[in-house]
């Protein structure tokens, strides 16, 4: 080992606690990089190969019924390579241990053989057997939420008639990776579930024999989707097509693909935070260390030394210290990533999901620290080397004398001596004062992104179902129904109101850019359902044209006043031009409103309802849930009660975590800054203390001087992070915008105290190690060393 390797050994030792505390930002940064992009390489990986491994479909299509001859002019169309025909239906569930009713879909296989496309993965029991009509499939997600086994029952309402429904295995699909009922977000397992029936039993039940009502389509390399979606939109359209949908906008992986987008960017956003500030802290630290080694700088130089040789020594003192953060974070990433993954596994269902950390990803944080070590140390360094062998030999000359702010008349009389020392001290440095404010600012931004999330989190569900849905429980009707079907909701046990729904399967297109939707309608005396923007107000309906979600609107690159075409999917089909006569800032999903009376209108209907929105009576909420569950006309029910409390155990799941490591991260930060901090200032004045101390001043008072500074410069970091977290967070929240849902910022006095606390405790915590070190101070030694 060369002499300068020796020597970096024992600078390291010398230095292990501010080397340690450098170490750990790296690596709190280098942990989130792991963590995200780890999960979502893996996540992508899982997802590719299931979905080769069992023919995932390119394009889907439902409509209402068409003959199974039209299976071989599907199948002629260029670019097809592949035609799965199917009947699907949902129906109303019945399972054991829950009082209100479930939700099921029906998706017919042939017993005879393995789909075309779509093939399920059988994870446990056998197929179904043919000629056998009530063996089904069921979902994994579903059997593994309700505790269920092969061999038991299910209770199901199929087209009218009571059926009891035998598990004879537990499948899953790619289809339904992410398994949700129509018009949901939040995923609730125990009350919605997927079912495989064999193809003649399903088709018999639903008088669909000889006929399908729901097509999947496997294109030729190179195909164009739209041309081929716009050949089955013609060809299904007389058989009651609601339009094809290519893979991109299928639900589940729809909602999937966002998923995997988000952990890709809070794989790059978030770690690039960490180590800006790391940066920061390495080149305080470097600069204070070179400063102290002026002497033996100007001897190695005079021992014959290059200046490239020298720069290189402590620049690998800045890499050694990146590479062990660097290390340390990819094995917390690791082990981080692991259970992230597990949690995702609770969303999505995949037959494995084998994490692992690729050596991409591994190098790339190794890389990413060096450098970052590079960037900090590199000023520093460039500017000890180029000083002079004979004037390195010099000790460091003080600052130039000036009469400072605290020492003019009028401000002296007013300070104590410790106070004074403490501000001349921070006047002399300021650009080292302002790294040290900045950095831990960084910290209490970052804890500020993490609390308001959960803000954030309960203003959105207050805005979603104390403000916008005021129902109690939504029923949705198998087929659109007349005025009559809401007479008989009201005489419903429970049931004080009943307020009609009217939504409509539709093409909303602009130009070149459309979207398939379902278009809601609204009453104008909506009680209800309403429209509510992010500010919480109620939108009035306006009597003519359509009212767009924002999000919705920038897809389409539309506003307000512009015109749409609106293609109706369902009846008579009929296309209009309509007026974007508003837009709203909604929290979840794209959605399209129009005033009921006028979307009837549109549809040359009467009083037609496709569901109802109730206000029930919470005393009869167990008999109105066993009269739902006897109704042959109901496709579905959500109790708004059980539904906030699936989306507040989804979210707290995933912020919860999010939340645990933003605090233990932004601690490590907000510590590191402030103990490189004390720690500099204590190596430079610790004469001037150990005088302190030999005139007669007590600990106490030397701990006043120098811990003083840590206040302050926690002080004037606490306002400059409330700005820098409310910046990050919109930026953050920008980012994670996406299709699925939208917060709103929410920053209120609870979220900054919270951050503010976890700040001043990082701060308390590396003032107690300073003060240690300061209480054994060596009088006598430095009392000794030479001026």
């Amino acid at each position: 080992m060369s002499a300068l390797n020796r020597k970096l050994l024992r600078d390291l030792r010398a230095m292990a606690g501010q080397a340690t505390a450098i170490a750990l930002v790296l690596a709190a940064g280098m942990t989130m990089w792991v963590m995200y992009l780890s999960n979502f390489q893996s996540l992508e990986r899982s997802q590719r190969a299931y979905y080769e491994r069992q023919r995932f479909a390119d394009v889907f299509a439902n409509l209402k019924r068409a003959p199974e001859p039209v299976a071989a002019r599907i199948a002629a169309i260029p670019g097809v390579a592949r035609t799965e025909t199917r009947v699907v239906a949902d129906v109303v569930l019945d399972v054991p241990g829950l009082d209100e009713p479930a939700s099921g879909r029906l998706v017919s296989v042939p017993a005879d053989r393995r789909p075309a496309l779509n093939d399920l993965y059988l994870r446990s029991g056998r197929w179904i057997a043919p000629g056998r009509p009530d063996e089904v499939l069921a979902s994994a997600a579903f059997v593994d939420a309700n505790g269920f086994r092969v061999g038991d029952r299910v209770g199901a309402i199929i087209n009218g008639r009571w059926r009891d429904l035998e598990i004879v295995g537990v499948a899953m699909s790619p289809e339904y990776v992410y398994s949700i009922r129509p018009g949901e977000i939040i995923p609730d397992d125990r009350r919605f579930g997927v079912f495989w029936m064999e193809r003649r039993a399903l088709a018999a039940a639903f008088d669909m024999e000889g006929g399908f009502n729901d097509v999947a389509l496997k294109l030729a390399p190179g195909t164009q989707v739209d041309e081929v979606i716009a050949r089955l939109d013609d060809l299904l359209e007389r058989h009651g097509g609601l339009g094809a949908l290519p893979r991109e906008l299928q639900p589940s992986h729809w909602i999937l693909e966002s998923e995997l987008q988000q952990l890709r960017s809070m794989g790059v956003a978030v770690p690039a935070m960490f180590l800006l500030v790391a940066g920061f802290v390495l080149n305080v630290a470097l600069n204070r260390a070179l400063t102290l080694q002026r002497p033996q700088l100007a001897a190695l130089k005079a021992l014959g030394y290059r200046n490239d040789e020298l720069a290189w020594h402590y620049m690998k003192w800045a890499l050694a210290i990146a590479a062990a953060g660097a290390l340390l974070g990819v094995a917390a990433g690791a082990w981080l990533g692991a259970q992230m993954t597990d949690l995702y596994a609770q969303y999505f269902s995949f037959p494995e999901t084998a994490y692992h950390v690729s050596p991409a990803v591994a190098l790339g944080a190794l890389a990413a620290s060096l450098a970052t070590a590079a960037a900090g140390a590199w000023s520093a360094v460039r500017r000890a080397v180029r000083i002079p062998p004979a004037e390195a030999m010099r000790p460091e000359p003080p600052a130039r004398y000036r009469r400072s702010l605290i020492e003019r008349p009028g401000i002296r009389e007013r300070l104590g001596t410790a106070m004074r020392m403490i501000l001349r001290n921070l006047e002399r440095q300021p650009l080292r004062a302002l790294a040290s404010i900045v950095g831990t600012a960084f910290a209490g931004g970052i804890l500020l992104f993490g609390f308001a999330m959960v803000a954030s989190v309960d203003r959105l569900i207050v805005q979603q179902f104390a403000v916008a849905e005021r129902q109690d429980v939504t029923v949705n009707f198998v087929e659109p129904a007349s005025a009559a079907a809401g007479h008989a909701l009201a005489r419903l046990p429970g049931v004080l109101t009943v307020e009609p729904q009217r939504t409509v399967p539709a093409r909303l297109r602009a130009g070149h850019r459309h979207r398939d939707l379902a278009v809601t309608g609204v009453g104008s005396d909506a009680r209800l359902r309403r429209i509510v923007g992010a500010d919480g107000r109620a939108l009035p309906v306006p009597p003519e044209g359509v009212v767009l979600s924002s999000m919705l609107a920038e897809i389409l690159g539309v506003g307000p006043g512009d015109e749409v075409m609106l293609e109706v999917l369902q009846g008579s089909r009929p296309h209009r031009r309509v007026q974007v006569s508003g837009l709203v800032d909604d929290a979840l999903g794209l959605s399209v409103y129009m005033e009921i009376d006028a979307l009837r209108s549109l549809m040359r209907e009467g009083a037609t309802l496709t569901g109802a929105a109730l206000k029930t009576d919470p005393a009869h909420e167990e008999a109105l849930s066993r009269a739902l569950k006897a109704l042959p006309v109901v496709a579905g029910v959500a109790i708004k009660r059980t539904v906030i409390e699936n989306f507040r155990r989804t979210m707290s799941e995933n912020i919860g975590l999010m939340i645990t490591i933003n605090v233990v991260f932004a601690g490590i930060i907000a510590f590191g800054v402030i103990y490189n901090a004390a720690r500099v200032s204590l190596s430079e004045r610790s004469r001037e203390l150990a005088s302190l101390r030999v005139l007669g001043f007590t600990r106490a008072e030397i701990s006043l001087i120098l811990l003083g500074e840590l206040v302050i410069l926690t002080a004037l970091s606490l306002p400059l992070g409330a700005v820098l977290g409310y910046l990050m967070s919109q930026a953050m929240v920008k980012q994670i915008e996406s299709e699925v849902y939208r917060f709103q910022l929410t920053i209120d006095p609870s979220t900054l105290a919270w951050a503010a606390l976890v700040v001043i405790a990082a701060a308390a915590v590396s003032g107690l190690v300073v003060r240690r070190r300061l209480d054994r101070l060596d009088l006598v030694g430095v009392l000794k060393t030479r001026e």
